[in-house]
């Protein structure tokens, strides 16, 4: 993997930002999809939460080893994930019988 050492760092930082910002955009996407509808919602609560598991864990990296990129596209995920858990226990309390 030589041809990644002439690449500089800064390059990586920008693109992994962008690409970074871009998977937040799709999680904001479904949380949007997911609030408008009316339908229970089909994702369960361990995907959602697991998910939420793994975006602190990278954010936490980031921090660590000083990765702007992965710390700030992390730490949104996280906050956006958050917002789709919430979504989901809300849903899934209106959908629930025994919640009446």
């Amino acid at each position: 993997m030589d041809f990644l050492d002439n690449i500089p760092a800064g390059f990586f930082e920008t693109a992994g930002l962008i690409v970074g910002i871009g998977a937040n955009i799709v999680i904001g996407i479904q949380v949007f999809k997911e609030f408008k509808s009316h339908q229970p919602s089909s994702l369960s609560l361990g995907y959602v939460i697991g998910w939420w598991l793994i975006f602190v864990f990278w954010f936490f990296y980031g921090i660590r080893f000083d990765a702007v990129a992965i710390t700030i596209s992390n730490g949104l995920a996280t906050l956006i994930q958050t917002i789709l858990i919430l979504v989901v226990i809300r849903k899934n309390k209106k959908t629930d019988p025994q919640s009446l």
